[in-house]
């Protein structure tokens, strides 16, 4: 039961935007895809629901093919029992939030849509403002609408299509664990689209990154944040700096010669670069840094920094390269700053210059 797609192929005209891509998202699975835009994760996502037509591939819900290029097989969006929530809320502004909520359902020829309605809105904690119109609604209370409205059909699937990024802060953090929350209750297949890395990575019970159309890494929130393919996929999950590296000998050095331990990691190929997350490195003033036994060592110049509340974030440049690093301690622009972090912190990985290449 669930979600599976197989060797999916989109294209508008000769421009191909997905390219034979395949995975599943199981039955009560949260997964996320994440990516830039222009990645094709939002045509993944309208192909499943849909709203695209596959040029190559199939897709299956609950076992019951949705989709085959080949076999000349496709249901259209309303016979395929979905509940979607797009990036803009698509309320309608005269009608009340009950009757939004109902919209779908008298659609589809349900005559007594109310308990239907009733329930969703309790799921979703709205049930005190039916009778309210959109325009008297914040805008996290509207885009609850749309989710009451997604769910209230009891759909076999939710598909998300960034369905936050309307939202300030305040209301992407607390909306975001009401998704959470509901898709869990609900116990139903979700596939999520965002580009925002917190979103992928506090949500999510899988995220699919994808690049270019294809998919360059799945896996647990977790594992790719600490075992990421390669530079692009690190970028994508948390913050992440890069040492340029060259290898001589047995040692690995930085552009200026300086040895750089690292932790035991496979082969990565031609180029690598060093991964270094930023809250692993220990900043401190040249005057007050204290040697670490075991860590690496390096001295950089503060190009400047940024007050975030719990720390600063800091630019230093060390060897010709800047790096991010998280600090309490206050540092003038321009002055001497240690850097230590430990070798078990640094992960060497494809720069993806091939890989980028090869998709291009």
């Amino acid at each position: 039961m669930g979600i599976a797609v197989r060797g999916l192929v989109k294209s508008y005209g000769p421009l191909r935007v997905i390219h034979a891509i395949s995975f599943e998202v199981a039955e009560g699975e949260f997964v996320t895809l994440l990516g830039p835009s222009g990645c094709g994760k939002t045509t993944t996502l309208r192909a499943i629901a849909g709203l695209e037509v596959p040029n190559g591939g199939a897709i299956t819900i609950n076992g019951h093919i949705v989709s085959d290029a080949d076999g000349g097989v496709f249901v259209p969006p309303h016979e395929r029992n979905l509940g979607m929530v797009f990036q803009s809320y698509a309320i309608w502004p005269h009608l009340t939030v009950a009757q939004n909520v109902a919209f779908p359902l008298t659609v589809r020829g349900e005559r007594k849509p109310g308990p239907a309605v009733a329930w969703a809105l309790d799921v979703v904690g709205m049930g005190a403002f039916a009778e309210r119109r959109p325009s008297e609604l914040s805008g996290g209370q509207q885009q609850r609408v749309a989710l009451a409205r997604a769910i209230a059909g009891k759909p076999q699937v939710l598909l998300f299509d960034e369905p936050l990024s309307n939202l300030d802060a305040r209301l992407r953090d607390r909306t975001r664990s009401e998704i959470s929350r509901i898709q869990r209750e609900l116990h139903v297949p979700a596939l999520y689209v965002t580009h925002d890395q917190t979103e992928a990575l506090s949500m999510s019970d899988r995220v699919i990154v994808m690049q270019a159309g294809h998919i360059v890494q799945q896996g647990r929130p977790e594992a790719l944040y600490t075992e990421p393919a390669n530079r692009f996929v690190a970028d994508f999950i948390g913050n992440a700096n890069f040492l340029p590296v060259r290898r001589e000998g047995g040692t690995w050095r930085l552009p200026d010669g300086t040895p750089i331990l690292l932790r035991e990691t496979p082969e990565t190929g031609d180029d690598p670069v060093v991964l270094l997350r930023p809250e692993a490195i220990r900043l401190e003033s040249a005057e007050s840094g204290a040697p670490h036994p075991g860590n690496n060592r390096l001295i950089g110049t503060v190009q400047g920094g940024a007050y975030l509340g719990p720390y600063i974030e800091y630019v230093v440049e060390v060897a010709g390269t800047r790096l991010r690093a998280f600090s309490r301690v206050a540092l003038a622009p321009g002055s001497a700053a240690v850097l230590s972090f430990a070798p078990a912190d640094c992960r060497l990985v494809a720069s993806g210059a091939s890989q980028e290449a090869a998709i291009a």
